[in-house]
């Protein structure tokens, strides 16, 4: 998918500001995620620590449930933001939630960091072979 240089600007901007609604006592890395959907909308999250480590999540399930929530059905592209320098990429878990909803090939995955877009993939580069709905032929 082609993503016009204002509207990664938007996905970059709404993407910093979810990591400003992160719950990180304990780590303090502040991650944020600006997820579009296939109506051009664009839904935030952000992770949440939890003092019981297990029960913590990842920014992009929250994203996925505004999507959701909105009524969105599929995600277009996902901008992960985290403090840098290091580039951040959504863990294997929050992959795989992705995939729920995207077509692996077409979701644009774009790494930044208060500094900007640092990198560019698609979820079937992250996630190759992927195990998806159409496994179980429901």
């Amino acid at each position: 998918m082609e993503l016009s240089q204002d509207l990664l600007a938007r996905l970059l901007a709404e993407s910093l500001r979810a990591r400003d609604f992160a719950h990180v006592p304990y780590s303090g890395y502040r991650v944020g995620v600006a997820l579009l959907d296939e109506q051009g909308r664009i839904h935030i999250g952000a992770n949440m620590e939890n003092a019981s480590y297990p029960q913590g999540w990842c920014a992009e399930p929250s994203a996925l449930t505004a999507m959701r929530m909105a009524g969105g059905q599929r995600a277009v592209a996902a901008l992960v933001s985290g403090p840098g320098p290091e580039i951040i990429t959504p863990c294997g878990g929050c992959r795989q939630k992705l995939r729920e909803f995207a077509v692996p090939e077409e979701l644009v995955i774009l790494a930044a960091d208060p500094g900007g877009i640092r990198q560019r993939w698609t979820l079937a580069e992250l996630l190759p072979h992927s195990f998806g709905p159409s496994h179980l032929n429901f």
